[in-house]
């Protein structure tokens, strides 16, 4: 994370100093080869190197196995949502999805235009302030389950997912290696980079195999995941120094340890919320503990007038990135894993301060 100022902007979010570093120096020579990872060929050996060694790390980290294809593809989250109905949904043919926020509201809407959407479990009616009620009853007729892990815009997060009798995909966009999860449970879980993994423009597909048997459309070769799988993501350019910027990523995680970083995002967490609950000044949106997220904590002041002047202070004391999203207004600190606890104990201290003063 950068030393001149806390960053706790939601996406694209602060990194590791460490890797910022690395980054750095790979721009002006990457692996003394003595070109920049900007150049860098994508079907060079060192590229081909780097997408094995991510691959890998993938795996490892979340301790699952070969019966996996790991992808590293472009578009960012928006274009899963469409390439999950595109492969998976026939006409007649309904999915599954949990209504818990913005982004998975979305994903909704995409899959309308390739099939029947059953919304499962919806939060929207009270804007989504809390996590629907997991459903008591899934047909075995879905085709497939879409949740959306966490969610970044009003900070709710399941911290436990049930296991189901269809296949599960999950958007892990914003909590991926930030908390515990047995990955094995899921059919599909994707996650756009910008959030815990990296840079924008890349996003992370991990698909079980046997579902690639599955695929219901002929689709041009650039939207089948058994086509991008087959051509090991490299079907087109692909975005290389994205790619190497999530290796470094998944690098430094596994040097921290997950179960050391979710500790400390859980730690993060805690004393945040403990902060604004005890606050005379500020009040989160989501009520219920259970749901809050331990990623995206989000949070309103009594008026306007106390936002703007704590949003002052906050520039002032080099924080940035607070403003809350332009659907909520507020406050919305991103603790994303690379956000070190004491970036978390300087802005608790300021927002005593604040209330002090004020």
């Amino acid at each position: 994370m950068s030393q001149e100022k806390i960053n706790f902007n939601a996406g694209p979010a602060a990194l590791p100093l460490q890797v910022l570093e690395q980054s750095a120096a790979a721009v002006l020579n990457y692996n003394n080869t003595g070109i920049s990872i900007l150049e860098l060929p994508h079907r060079g050996a060192e590229f081909l190197a780097i997408l094995e060694e991510s691959k890998a790390l993938v795996k490892e980290l979340c301790n699952i196995g070969d019966d996996y294809e790991v992808l590293w593809l472009q578009g960012g989250g928006r274009l899963q949502f469409a390439m999950i109905p595109m492969n998976f949904l026939g006409k007649g043919d309904t999915a599954g999805y949990i209504d818990s926020g913005h982004w998975a509201a979305e994903a909704m809407e995409y899959a309308a235009y390739y099939g029947h959407v059953d919304v499962m479990g919806s939060s929207r009616a009270t804007n989504y302030d809390h996590l629907p009620e997991w459903p008591t009853h899934i047909p075995d007729n879905l085709k497939y389950l879409h949740i959306t892990t966490n969610n970044t815009i009003f900070g709710t997060q399941y911290q436990h997912i049930p296991r189901v009798n269809v296949p599960l995909v999950a958007d892990m966009s914003s909590d991926i290696f930030g908390c515990e999860r047995d990955y094995n449970q899921f059919d599909m879980f994707y996650a756009a980079a910008q959030k815990n993994l990296g840079t924008p423009g890349v996003a992370l597909v991990v698909i079980r195999k046997s579902m690639l048997t599955h695929l219901l459309h002929s689709l041009p070769p650039m939207l089948s995941y058994k086509a991008q799988a087959k051509e090991n993501s490299i079907l087109n350019t692909a975005n290389v120094s994205g790619i190497y910027v999530s290796l470094l990523m998944l690098r430094w995680i596994k040097h921290q340890g997950i179960k050391n970083i979710i500790a400390a995002n859980e730690r993060k967490a805690r004393m945040l919320y403990d902060a604004i609950d005890n606050s005379s000044l500020f009040t989160t949106h989501v009520k219920n503990t259970a749901d809050r997220s331990n990623m995206n904590v989000c949070f309103t002041a009594k008026d306007k007038a106390t936002e703007l002047a704590f949003l002052q202070l906050c520039a002032e004391n080099n924080i940035v990135g607070l403003q809350g999203h332009r659907m909520t207004g507020g406050f919305r600190v991103s603790i994303y894993n690379a956000i070190e606890e004491s970036a978390v104990i300087q802005l608790v201290e300021l927002m005593k301060k604040f209330e002090t003063n004020g």
